[in-house]
C-alpha cells in the first residue's frame, strides 16, 4: 500500500505536517465505507508510530497529535491498542535496543489514552511489566491459567439431595399441558425459571426434560422450538448439541433402535439453527470411514454376482455353491447396526430442510444415501411437493384428473417452483442426488418426463427473447443431463414398466435422433458401471437373453416374443446388444427375431436402431472375410435384419441414413449393403442380375406392369414403408446427397478404396455401390413428387461439372425428371387447346420436348470436348441418354402374360368350391381391376411410344452430323453413348440394343448399322475384361439382344430385305460426305451379310476362347458370364461350339481345386451349352459356300477353334488353294477362278465387310482413312488404293489373308522379334507383288504351300511353347500393352471398341502386322485379305502380341535338334502320305480338321494365351483346307519341327534360329515344291523373307 502519511510532513511536522496529519485522520474517519475507514486509519496510526520508534519524530509530538484524533472516532483507543500490539511484536524481535526504548516511551505517553485494561488484554506481559502496569510477568501468567481452568473445566455440581422430584413433577406438568389454547413459550419459560429457581432444578437435565417432551408432542414445533430457543438463552450453545448427542450415544450399542421421533426433534433443531449440523454429526455413527468401505464392499459383491452369472457352472459345481450362498445369506440377514446418519438425513427431507440433506448426502459416497428406500422414498416426495404448482399448470395430460398434493408446513422449506427456471434451483440437483432411485416412485418419474415435455413444447417454439432463448438453452441441457444421469438408469431399475418406456418416448422424440443417440450411447456404456445395482441389473438382464434367445425359433415366436418385450421395457440396450451379437453370428435367427420384436415399445425400437448403428459402427469388428474377397458375414447379417426390421416396424430411419452418408463421405462403401437391403425391403426394389427376360421385359412396361411382373416376389403392403422412407430421405435432406455420394464412390472404390484390397472385393464392392445407386436411384423417381423430385435434383451440367458425378449416373438421376417434365408439359399444352387429333397431339408432344430438352442440349455441351459434337449432335446424345426402354417399344407379349395370368386366376377362383362367396366376389374385382388397370396401361404406353417416335423420326436428320468419317462417328456413338449405359443396368442393356436397331430403323444418316455391329462383334476382350461380375451380365445382355437382331436377320432372306435390304446402314462403301444414296451395288447383299455373321460368331470365338486361357480369374469369370447370357443366339455353328466346349471343360478340370467359383460357373455353362449343342448347325448351313465346300468346311472348322473369321467364301478360296496336290494343280487353278468370281460377287458387299469392322476391306479402308484423320496422308492414298484393287485380286486376298492370317497369327508370336526389326518395309511390297501373282493359281499354290509350313512350324513352335506357357503370361501382360500401343489403343476401363484397328491404312497394317504380329507370310498378300486379317490380327494381335511366349531356351535348343532330324524323315513320307489320304481325307476332313486344328488350336492357346493361339489356329485353318490338314498333320509334325522350331527359336535364339529356321525353309521349299510346283515367286519370297527376318532375329 502506498504511504499516507509523506515524509515532508514528518520534516516540517511543527510549521504544517501536524495539521496536515489531523486532517486526513479527520477525512479518513468520516469515510462512510466503515471497513476501508477504518483499515486507512490503523494504517495512519501504525506509520506515525513507527516514525516514532524509528526516530524521526518525539514521542510528546506524537501523544500530543493522538490526543487531537483520539475522539474523531469511538474505537480510536482500540486502533491505537492495536497499532501498539503490532509494534509490540515487531520491536521485540529487533536487536537496535534504542527502537524498543522508543516504543515503550510512546505508549508511557499514551496511557492517558489507552485504558490499562485494553493494553493487558493486548500487550506481551514482559512488555506491561515494562510498562509498570503489572509487577510480575510471571505472576500475570500463573494467574490468568488458573482462571482459565476454573471457566472451562470445572463441573457445577448441583447437589442431588437439595433437588427436589415435585420440581420435575411440576416441570412435566408444566411441558404437558393442553398447548391449544392461549398458552404462549414465553408463559412456560417463565413458569419452568421459577420452577428451577423454587426447586434447585439442574438447568440441563430441564432442557433433556423439554426435548424428550417434545419428542413425544411433535405436533406442537410452534411451541417447542421458541420455547428452546429463549431458554438456550439461559445456556452455553454448545449444551443443546451435547444433549442431543448423548440421546444419540445412549442407543449405539448393536441392540439399540434410534427412534424415529429423536431423529425428528434433531432435524427440527438443526432447521431452525439452533444447534451445527458439523457439532452434531460427529456424535453419530457409524464414521464416514465405515460407510465407504460398506460401499466398496457393496460394489464388490455386485462384480462377483456378475462373474459368477457369466461362468460356466458345471452341475455338480451348482449345489456346493448354493450350500456357499445360503450360508452367505445367513450371516447377511443379522441386522445390520442402525446408521444414525442415514436417520437423520430421512427426517432433514421429510420435514424439507434440504441444505443440511444436500450437506450429509456430500458426506457420503454417491448415491450411497439414496440407495436406501426410505431416503429414496422421502426425497422423492420432497421433489413432488416442490414441482407440484408447475405440474399442475403445464404437465397435466388432458382429462387427466390427478391428486393434488399439498406443501409441507414448515416455511423454511424449498419454494415451491412454479416456471421452469425454478427448477433449475433445487428440483434438478434433488433429482441428481436421486439418480437411478427414482426408480422407487414411477408416478414422480411420469411427473418429470411430462415436465419435461411440456419444456420441450416451449423450447422449440420460436418468439421468445434472446436472453430467455440462452435461459433456455441452459435449460434444455439441464434437462438431457437428467435424462442421462436420472430418468433412463431408474427406467432400467423399474420391472419392466411398460408405460414409463412409452411416456419417456412422449419427450424423447422431440429431441433430434443425434441427442437420443448420444443419451442411449451413455446408457448403454457408461451408465450401467456407475452403481452396484445397476451393475446387477446389467448381469441378470444379459443371463435371461441368452435363456430367451436359446429358445427362440420359429415356431414359439409369440411366446418368446412376450418374453423379449417384456426384459426390452426396462433395458433395451443390453438386451438388443446381445440379440444382435447373436444375429450376426447366426443369421438364421434374423426372420425369428424380427417377428418376435412385436411387443416392443417405441422408445426400444428407436434403441433398436441406435444399437444397430453402433454394432455396425463398431471399430474392432473386421468388415472383411480372412480370404480378403467377401464381405464379413456378419456385416451382411445386420444389413439383411436392417431391412426386414426397418420394414415391419415404425423406426426411425434418419440415423441410421445418415451413418451411410457419412461413411461414403469418409470413402468407405462397405455399410452401402444396409442401404440396398434397407431400399429393397421398404420400397420393394430389387436390384438382381438374376432376372428372367421376361421380368425384364415386364419391366420395360408402365408401374402395374413392374408389380405385378418385374420382380421376384410379389410386392405387397410396401406403400407405407416406403412412405417412411421416403420421409427420413427428405426431412433429412439426404435423398440428393446419397446419389451423389454412391455416384462418387463408385470410382472411389477402384481408386482409393481399392488399393489394399483383393481385385475381387474391390470388383464386389463396386458392383454393390453400382447397384444401390441404381435401386436408390429408382426408389426415388418412382416416390418423389415431381416437384420434390425437380426441386432437389440439379440440371445436368451442374451434377456433372460441379458435383463429378459419372455421366451415366447423371443422366440416371435426370431422366426421371425429363419424363416428368415433358409429361406435364404436354398436359398443359393439351388442356390449352382441345384439339384430338392424332397430329395435334403428336405435334404438341413434340413441342412439350422441345420446350425440356433444349436447356439439356445446352447444358450437355459442357460435358464433352468441342470435338466430340463433330460427329454427334449434342441432341442426339440428350436423346439417347433421355430415353428409357418404356418410350421405344411396348412389351405387349408382357401385357398378355399378366391379362392371362389373372383369367387363369379368375377361372380357378369360379372353380373353387370352398371359398364363400363374398371372398369370391372381393378376389374376382380386385383381378377384374388389376386386368382393366393393365390393359388402360398398356394403351397408354403405346400412344407414347408412338409419339416417341414421331418425335425420333424428325430429329434423326440431325444426329449424326459426320464432320469426319462415319468411322469416327461410331466410335464416338459406341465410347459415350452405348457402352457407359449398356453396363449401367439390365434395362440399359436391352434399351441400348434397341436403340441401335431403332437408328438403324429410321434410316439414320450417316449411320452405319453394319459398322456399328462389327465394331460391337468383333473384339470383345477388353470390354469383357475390364467389367465386373454385373457388368460383365449386363454386357452380355447387351451382346445378347445385339446378337439376337442380327440372328433375325440372318435367319431369313426375306426378313433381311425387308429390314435391311435398302437401308443407308448397310451401304458397304462409305463415304466421307454424308452421301446415302448409294446404288444397288454398293449394298450388302444377303449371303456375303451371313459371311459377316458368320465372321462375328467366329470373332466371338477368338475373343472367348483367348479369355478362357488367360488363367486371369476376372478374364475368365466375365466371359462365363457373358456366354451364359448369349446362350441363346450364340454358339449356332457346331464347331465353334465345339472348339468352346474344349476349352470349357478345360476350365472344369483346372479349376476344380483351386478356385471354386469358376468351376461352378464353367460347369453350369458347360451344361447348358451341351443342352444347346442339338440346335447348333454345320457351317456351311450357316453361310453358302461354293461347291467345293466339302474342303471349305474343314477349313471353316479349323476356323472354329481359332480358324480365320474370313468370309467363307474367301475360306473356300484358300482352302482351295492349299488343295493343290500336283494333279489338283489345274482344278485349283479352274476353282480360284471360280473363287475369283465369288470373290468379284462378293467383292461388292462382303470385301466390304469382311473388314476389321465388318466392312469390306475398302470400307474398313476408308474407315480407317476417316478415324486416322489425323494419320498422315500416305495412309490415306493407301486406303484408296485399297478400296480401288480389282474385285477379285481383293477377294482373293481376302481369301488368302484369311489363311494368311492365320499364318501371321501364328507367325505374329514367332515373328514378332524379327519383323519390329524389319518394320517390314519390303515385306509390304512383297506382299503386294504376291497378291497381285495370286492370281495365277501357281502362285496361290505356292502361297498356300508357304502357309502350310508356316502352319507347321506354327504348330510346332506352339508345342515347344507349351512348356514356357507361364512365362508367357507375364509377357502376354507386356506385350499387350505393346500391342495396345501398336494396334488399338482400347482403354481397358471405357467400353470403347479399338477403333484404330479398322482405322490404320493398309500398309500401315501390314507394318503393324509385321512388328506387332511379325509374320511376313504370303498372308499378305491382297489388301482385302489384309484388312480382314488386320480386323482378325488386330484382335487376335493384342492377345497375341502380348503372348507371343518366350520359350526356354534350353528346351527350345533340344526340341530344335530334334525336330530338324525328325522333320527330315517324315517330311518325305508324309508327303507321300499325303497325297493318298488327301482325297479321302477332303470327305471326311470337316470333322477331323474340326478336331485337328482345334486340338492344336488348343495347344497353342494354353501356350500362348487365347488369342495368340487363336491366330494361329487361323492360320492353320484356313490354310489348312483338307489338304492343309493333312500336310499340317504330317508335316506339322516334320515342318513343326522345322519351322516352328525356327521360329520358336527365331522367337528366343536369334543366332540358333538363324540357322534353324535356313535349314528349315530349304526343307520347307523342298517340300513344297515336290508337292505343289513351288516355283511361284511370291512363295519364294516370303520363304526369303522369313529366312531373312530369321537372320536379323
Amino acid at each position: 500500500m502506498a504511504a499516507l502519511l509523506p515524509g515532508e510532513w514528518i520534516k516540517n511536522w511543527e510549521k504544517g505536517g501536524k495539521s496536515e496529519f489531523v486532517q486526513l485522520c479527520r477525512a479518513l474517519s468520516e469515510n462512510k465505507n466503515h471497513d476501508v475507514g477504518f483499515r486507512d486509519i490503523q494504517q495512519a496510526l501504525y506509520e506515525l508510530a513507527y516514525h516514532v520508534v524509528r526516530g524521526n519524530l518525539k514521542h510528546d509530538q506524537a501523544s500530543n497529535v493522538l490526543g487531537d484524533v483520539i475522539e474523531f472516532r469511538e474505537d480510536m483507543p482500540s486502533i491505537l491498542a492495536d497499532v501498539f500490539c503490532i509494534l509490540d511484536i515487531e520491536t521485540s524481535c529487533l536487536e537496535e535496543k534504542n527502537k524498543r526504548d522508543h516504543f515503550t516511551q510512546l505508549v508511557l505517553a499514551c496511557l492517558y489514552l489507552v485504558s490499562d485494561t485494553v493494553l493487558k488484554e493486548r500487550l506481551d506481559p514482559e512488555t506491561l511489566e515494562s510498562l509498570g502496569l503489572i509487577k510480575q510477568s510471571q505472576q500475570f501468567n500463573q494467574k490468568s491459567v488458573k482462571i482459565k481452568t476454573k471457566l472451562f473445566y470445572k463441573q457445577q455440581k448441583f447437589n442431588l439431595l437439595r433437588e427436589e422430584n415435585e420440581g420435575y413433577a411440576k416441570l412435566i406438568a408444566e411441558l404437558g399441558q393442553d398447548l391449544s389454547g392461549n398458552m404462549t413459550s414465553d408463559l412456560i419459560l417463565e413458569n419452568i425459571k421459577s420452577l428451577i429457581g423454587c426447586f434447585n432444578l439442574d438447568p440441563n437435565r430441564v432442557l433433556d426434560i423439554i426435548l424428550e417432551v417434545y419428542e413425544c408432542r411433535p405436533e406442537y414445533d410452534d411451541f417447542f422450538v421458541p420455547l428452546i430457543e429463549s431458554y438456550m438463552y439461559m445456556c452455553e450453545p454448545q449444551t443443546l448439541c451435547h444433549i442431543l448427542g448423548f440421546k444419540f450415544k445412549f442407543y449405539q450399542d448393536p441392540s439399540g433402535e434410534t427412534p424415529s421421533s429423536l431423529y425428528r426433534v434433531a432435524a427440527v433443531l438443526l432447521q431452525h439453527n439452533l444447534i451445527d449440523l458439523e457439532d452434531l454429526y460427529v456424535h453419530l455413527l457409524p464414521g464416514d470411514n465405515a460407510i465407504t468401505e460398506e460401499h466398496r464392499r457393496e460394489i464388490v459383491e455386485a462384480k462377483q454376482i456378475v462373474r459368477k452369472l457369466t461362468m460356466v457352472v458345471l452341475s455338480s459345481e451348482k449345489t456346493e455353491e448354493k450350500e456357499k450362498e445360503k450360508e452367505k445369506e445367513e450371516e447377511k440377514t443379522e441386522k445390520p447396526p442402525d446408521n444414525q446418519k442415514l436417520g437423520l438425513l430421512e427426517a432433514l427431507l421429510k420435514i424439507g430442510d434440504w441444505h443440511h440433506a444436500q450437506s450429509i448426502m456430500d458426506q457420503m459416497p454417491p448415491f450411497y444415501a439414496t440407495s436406501h428406500k426410505p431416503i429414496a422414498v422421502a426425497l422423492c416426495q420432497l421433489v413432488h411437493v416442490t414441482i407440484e404448482p408447475l405440474y399442475r399448470r403445464v404437465g397435466v395430460p388432458k382429462g387427466a384428473k390427478g391428486s393434488p398434493i399439498s406443501s409441507l408446513p414448515n416455511k423454511r422449506a424449498p419454494k415451491q417452483a412454479e416456471s421452469f427456471e425454478e427448477l433449475r434451483k433445487e428440483v434438478f440437483s434433488m433429482l441428481c442426488y436421486l439418480g437411478p432411485h427414482l426408480s422407487h416412485d414411477p408416478i414422480l418419474f411420469a411427473k418429470v418426463v411430462r415436465l419435461g415435455k411440456a419444456f420441450m413444447k416451449e423450447f422449440q417454439s420460436d418468439g421468445s427473447k434472446q436472453e430467455d432463448k440462452e435461459k433456455m438453452e441452459t435449460l434444455f441441457s439441464c434437462l438431457l443431463s437428467i435424462t442421462d444421469q436420472v430418468l433412463l438408469p431408474s427406467l432400467s431399475l423399474m420391472d419392466c414398466n411398460a408405460c414409463m418406456s412409452e411416456e419417456l418416448w412422449g419427450m424423447f422424440k422431440t429431441f433430434p435422433y443425434q441427442y437420443r443417440y448420444r443419451l442411449y450411447g451413455q446408457w448403454k456404456n457408461e451408465t450401467y458401471n456407475s452403481h452396484p445395482l445397476l451393475v446387477k441389473v446389467k448381469a441378470q438382464t444379459i443371463d435371461r437373453a441368452k435363456y430367451i434367445m436359446k429358445r427362440l425359433t420359429k415356431e414359439n415366436v409369440k411366446p418368446s416374443g412376450r418374453q423379449i418385450g417384456k426384459l426390452s421395457h426396462s433395458n433395451p440396450t443390453i438386451l438388443f446388444d446381445y440379440i444382435l451379437s447373436q444375429i450376426q453370428k447366426y443369421d438364421n435367427l434374423i426372420t425369428p427375431v424380427v417377428d418376435s420384436l412385436k411387443y416392443l415399445t417405441s422408445l426400444n425400437y428407436d434403441v433398436l436402431a441406435y444399437c444397430i448403428i453402433e454394432a455396425l459402427a463398431n471399430p474392432e469388428k473386421e468388415r472383411m472375410k480372412h480370404d480378403d474377397t467377401t464381405i464379413s458375414s456378419w456385416l451382411q447379417s445386420l444389413a439383411s435384419f436392417c431391412g426386414a426390421v426397418f420394414r415391419k416396424y415404425p423406426i426411425e430411419l434418419a440415423g441410421l441414413l445418415q451413418y451411410v452418408a457419412n461413411q461414403l463421405k469418409a470413402g468407405k462403401s462397405f455399410d452401402l449393403l444396409i442401404l440396398k437391403e434397407v431400399v429393397q425391403k421398404m420400397a420393394g426394389i430389387e436390384i438382381t442380375e438374376e432376372m428372367t427376360m421376361e421380368q425384364l421385359e415386364a419391366m420395360t412396361g408402365g408401374e402395374q406392369l413392374k408389380a405385378e411382373g418385374g420382380y421376384f416376389g410379389q410386392i405387397r403392403n410396401t406403400k407405407k414403408s416406403s412412405q417412411r422412407l421416403k420421409d427420413a430421405l427428405l426431412d433429412h435432406d439426404l435423398a440428393l446427397p446419397l446419389c451423389l455420394l454412391m455416384a462418387q464412390q463408385r470410382n472411389g472404390v477402384i481408386f482409393q478404396e481399392g488399393g489394399e484390397k483383393h481385385l475381387k472385393l474391390v470388383g464386389k464392392l463396386y458392383d454393390q455401390c453400382h447397384d444401390t445407386l441404381v435401386q436408390f436411384g429408382g426408389f426415388l423417381a418412382s416416390n418423389l413428387s415431381t416437384e420434390d423430385y425437380i426441386k432437389r435434383v440439379p440440371s445436368i451440367d451442374v451434377l456433372c461439372n460441379e458435383f463429378h458425378t459419372p455421366h451415366d449416373a447423371a443422366f440416371f438421376l435426370s431422366r426421371p425428371m425429363y419424363a416428368h417434365h415433358i409429361s406435364s408439359k404436354y398436359d398443359e399444352l393439351k388442356k390449352a387447346e382441345k384439339g384430338n387429333k392424332q397430329q395435334h397431339k403428336v405435334h404438341k408432344y413434340i413441342t412439350s420436348c422441345e420446350l425440356v430438352m433444349a436447356p439439356v442440349h445446352e447444358a450437355v455441351i459442357s460435358l464433352h470436348l468441342p470435338k466430340v459434337w463433330d460427329d454427334i449432335s449434342p441432341q442426339f446424345y440428350a436423346t439417347f441418354w433421355s430415353l428409357t426402354m418404356y418410350d421405344l417399344a411396348v412389351p405387349h407379349s408382357s401385357y398378355d402374360r399378366e391379362v392371362n395370368k389373372l383369367k387363369v386366376q379368375m377361372k380357378a377362383i369360379d372353380d373353387n368350391q370352398e371359398m364363400p362367396p363374398n371372398k369370391k366376389k372381393k378376389e374376382k374385382e380386385r383381378c377384374t381391376a388389376l386386368q382393366d388397370k393393365l390393359l388402360e396401361e398398356e394403351k397408354k404406353q403405346l400412344e407414347h411410344v408412338q409419339r416417341v417416335l414421331q418425335r425420333l423420326k424428325l430429329e434423326k436428320d440431325n444426329w449424326l452430323l459426320a464432320k469426319s468419317t462415319k468411322n469416327e462417328t461410331i466410335t464416338k456413338f459406341l465410347q459415350l453413348c452405348i457402352f457407359p449405359r449398356c453396363i449401367f443396368s439390365a434395362i440399359d442393356a436391352v434399351y441400348c440394343a434397341h436403340f441401335v436397331e431403332l437408328v438403324h430403323q429410321q434410316k439414320t444418316p450417316n449411320f452405319s448399322t453394319l459398322l456399328c455391329y462389327d465394331r460391337v462383334f468383333s473384339d470383345i476382350i477388353y470390354t469383357v475384361a475390364s467389367c465386373t461380375e454385373n457388368e460383365a451380365s449386363r454386357y452380355g445382355r447387351f451382346l445378347c439382344c445385339m446378337l439376337e437382331t442380327v440372328t433375325r436377320w440372318h435367319s431369313d432372306r426375306v426378313i433381311y430385305e425387308k429390314e435391311c435390304g435398302n437401308y443407308p446402314g448397310f451401304l458397304t462403301i462409305l463415304r466421307a460426305t454424308g452421301f446415302d444414296g448409294g446404288n444397288k451395288a454398293d449394298q450388302l447383299d444377303y449371303e456375303n451379310f451371313r459371311h459377316v455373321v458368320h465372321k462375328w460368331h467366329y470373332k466371338l470365338t477368338k475373343a472367348s476362347v483367348h479369355c478362357l486361357e488367360t488363367g486371369e480369374y476376372t478374364h475368365i469369370r466375365n466371359i462365363l458370364i457373358v456366354l451364359t447370357k448369349i446362350l441363346p443366339w450364340y454358339p449356332k455353328v457346331l464347331n465353334l461350339g465345339q472348339a468352346l466346349e474344349r476349352r470349357v471343360h478345360k476350365i472344369c478340370q483346372e479349376e476344380k481345386e483351386k478356385r471354386p467359383d469358376l468351376y461352378a460357373l464353367a460347369m453350369g455353362y458347360s451344361g447348358q451349352l451341351k443342352s444347346r449343342k442339338p440346335f447348333m448347325i454345320p457351317e456351311n448351313e450357316f453361310h453358302h459356300k461354293d461347291p467345293p465346300a466339302r474342303n471349305a468346311v474343314p477349313a471353316t472348322v479349323q476356323n472354329g477353334p481359332g480358324g480365320a473369321g474370313m468370309p467363307t467364301s474367301l475360306t473356300i478360296n484358300t482352302v482351295r488353294l492349299e488343295e493343290g496336290t500336283t494333279e489338283e494343280t489345274d482344278k485349283l487353278k479352274e476353282k480360284s477362278q471360280g473363287v475369283v468370281k465369288v470373290i468379284n460377287k462378293t467383292v461388292n458387299a462382303t470385301p466390304k465387310v469382311t473388314t476389321s469392322n465388318g466392312n469390306s476391306a475398302s470400307n474398313s479402308k476408308i474407315i480407317k482413312e476417316k478415324d486416322d484423320k489425323e494419320k498422315s496422308g500416305k495412309e490415306k492414298d493407301k486406303e484408296k488404293k485399297d478400296k480401288t484393287p480389282a474385285a477379285t485380286p481383293e477377294m482373293k486376298a481376302l481369301g488368302k489373308d484369311g489363311k494368311e492370317k492365320l499364318k501371321e497369327e501364328r507367325a505374329n508370336k514367332e515373328e514378332k522379334p524379327r519383323e519390329i526389326k524389319e518394320k517390314t518395309p519390303k515385306s509390304d511390297k512383297e506382299k503386294e507383288k504376291v497378291k497381285k501373282e495370286e492370281k495365277a493359281s501357281k502362285e496361290e499354290k505356292s502361297k498356300t504351300v508357304v502357309t502350310i509350313i508356316e502352319s507347321k512350324s506354327t504348330a510346332e513352335k506352339e508345342r515347344e511353347k507349351e512348356p514356357s506357357r507361364e512365362r508367357d503370361l507375364s509377357k502376354e501382360m507386356k506385350s499387350k500393352e505393346n500391342a495396345k500401343g501398336g494396334e488399338k489403343v482400347p482403354v481397358a476401363g471405357s467400353l470403347k471398341s479399338p477403333v484404330p484397328r479398322s482405322e490404320t491404312s493398309e500398309s500401315e497394317r501390314e507394318q503393324k502386322r509385321r512388328k506387332v504380329d511379325t509374320h511376313s507370310s504370303p498372308s499378305h498378300s491382297s489388301t482385302v485379305k489384309d484388312n480382314l486379317n488386320e480386323l482378325k490380327d488386330s484382335s487376335a494381335k493384342h492377345y497375341i502380341n502380348h503372348t507371343t511366349p518366350t520359350l526356354s531356351k534350353s528346351k527350345e535348343r533340344e526340341v530344335e535338334k530334334k525336330d530338324l532330324d525328325k522333320s527330315r524323315e517324315r517330311s518325305r513320307e508324309r508327303e507321300k502320305k499325303d497325297e493318298k489320304d488327301r482325297k479321302d481325307r477332303k470327305r471326311d476332313h470337316s470333322n477331323n480338321d474340326r478336331e485337328v486344328p482345334q486340338d492344336s488350336t488348343k495347344r497353342r492357346k494354353e501356350e500362348n494365351g487365347t488369342t495368340g493361339s487363336s491366330k494361329h489356329s487361323k492360320s492353320e485353318s484356313p490354310s489348312d483346307s483338307p489338304r492343309l490338314n493333312e500336310k499340317e498333320k504330317e508335316k506339322s509334325k516334320s515342318k513343326s519341327s522345322g519351322k516352328e522350331k525356327g521360329d520358336s527359336i527365331k522367337a528366343e535364339k536369334m543366332e540358333k534360329s538363324s540357322s534353324g529356321s535356313k535349314k528349315e525353309s530349304r526343307h520347307d521349299k523342298e517340300k513344297a515344291e515336290k508337292k505343289e510346283k513351288r516355283d511361284s515367286t511370291g512363295g519364294k519370297e516370303e520363304k526369303k523373307h522369313h529366312k531373312s527376318s530369321d537372320k536379323h532375329r
